[in-house]
């Protein structure tokens, strides 16, 4: 057997061959969906992801006989190293993500590399996977395989989480999806308490407005950064972030289906849903050209689909495991569901992902109906 060899991630090339790499592992996994290779690239490049304004990341690539046999990434945020150890991160923790391999003995080779490259950093242990902000792709899916996942989440073959495992990484984190069906109104209780807050002259719940997109958008920042402080894995995020966020997922912005919570005039909760991307994405396989350009811009006129998902949704820390903050959800979720029933032809939403010990928006989902469809797995250990 030739020699693996693993070397770094250095110019426009090779950032386009770590990309291109997955598109060949996952080719006969039905359930795999390919993304638009000009946004992969655009993630691990860092003129063009606000994340690199805060962070640092190294890509690696494993060859044997000519050929890219696997890849990783290893990285470090500074914010994270500022949080409380309690929150999952803190000082001395850095990240690695982006994995994929033919083999279990390529992934152990790159995965030493990666935590090389850690300790040179300074760290003294490695959190994984995590591609690469915890607000983009956290998580191994460990239960889930059977369908394909919404956008904005990951799918990862069923094999590595035995590898990870095997070279002492320990479970820390479960991260869950939820789904449910949208065509059906909402238990009784629920119906309730929405109608108690509709006669409430205190609440408030509005569309946001696209055409005030920046205002709206440091609206939405304030109150998730403020109710995620406290969370495990609350990372803040950055304008520099949301700003290019933004440009990547404006097309898909619609004003009914983004809506923020007032008491008393003062914005204190918001529910982003967005229409799932990865159904029209799937049969353009990663490429705009030559035709998918123009289907995708259909598409984006007035999507039609099955699923919406609900990536975020935040209320400020002094309402935490309040009535109002469960009472202000209810709302949001229930005229978000309408809309996308009404609208958009919608039969089925996803909520998450969801942190394990996060009772209050578990609880929520479990009130609303719907059940965990997939779990993801962040794993760490001493480097």
């Amino acid at each position: 057997m030739a020699a693996l060899t693993i070397r770094s991630v250095e110019t426009k090339k090779d950032r386009k061959i770590f990309v291109d790499l997955p598109f060949r592992l996952y080719a006969d996994d039905p359930n795999w969906v390919p993304p638009l290779k000009s946004e992969a690239i655009g993630l691990i490049t860092p003129e063009k992801n606000g994340w690199y304004s805060h962070a640092k990341a190294q890509l690696f690539l494993a060859e044997e006989n000519g050929r890219v046999v696997g890849r990783i990434s290893a990285h470090i945020d500074t914010l994270a190293l500022t949080l409380d150890p309690e929150l999952g991160f803190g000082p001395g923790v850095g990240q690695w993500g982006l994995m994929d391999a033919e083999r279990e003995d390529i992934f152990r080779a790159l995965l030493a590399r990666a935590e090389g490259w850690l300790r040179e950093q300074g760290m003294t242990r490695a959190l994984g996977p995590i591609s690469q902000s915890i607000w983009e792709e956290p998580g191994l899916l460990i239960d889930g395989y059977d369908h394909p996942p919404t956008i904005m989440m990951g799918h990862d073959k069923p094999e590595y989480r035995g590898w990870i495992e095997r070279t002492g990484y320990e479970p820390v984190k479960h991260l869950y999806t939820y789904e449910l069906d949208i065509t059906q109104d909402f238990p009784p209780v629920v119906q309730r308490i929405i109608k108690s807050g509709e006669n409430n002259p205190r609440i408030r719940v509005r569309e946001v407005n696209k055409a005030k997109f920046e205002e709206e958008a440091a609206i939405i920042l304030g109150i998730l950064n403020d109710g995620w402080s406290e969370n495990w894995g609350g990372i803040p995020l950055t304008e520099p972030e949301v700003r290019d966020v933004g440009v990547k997922l404006k097309p898909i912005v619609f004003n009914d289906l983004i809506r923020i919570a007032e008491l008393d005039g003062r914005p204190v909760a918001f529910m982003i849903t967005l229409p799932d991307l990865n159904e029209a994405l799937g049969p353009l396989k990663g490429n705009l050209l030559p035709f998918g350009w123009a289907k995708l811009l259909l598409w984006l006129r007035k999507p039609k689909v099955r699923t919406m998902r609900v990536p975020l949704m935040g209320v400020v820390k002094e309402l935490h495991a309040s009535r109002m903050a469960s009472q202000l959800a209810f709302m949001m979720i229930e005229y978000i569901r309408r809309a996308s029933v009404e609208h958009y032809g919608a039969t089925r939403g996803e909520i998450g992902w969801i942190l394990e010990d996060n009772q209050g928006m578990r609880s929520i989902a479990e009130t609303i109906r719907s059940r965990i469809n997939k779990t993801y797995m962040i794993y760490g250990r001493s480097i």
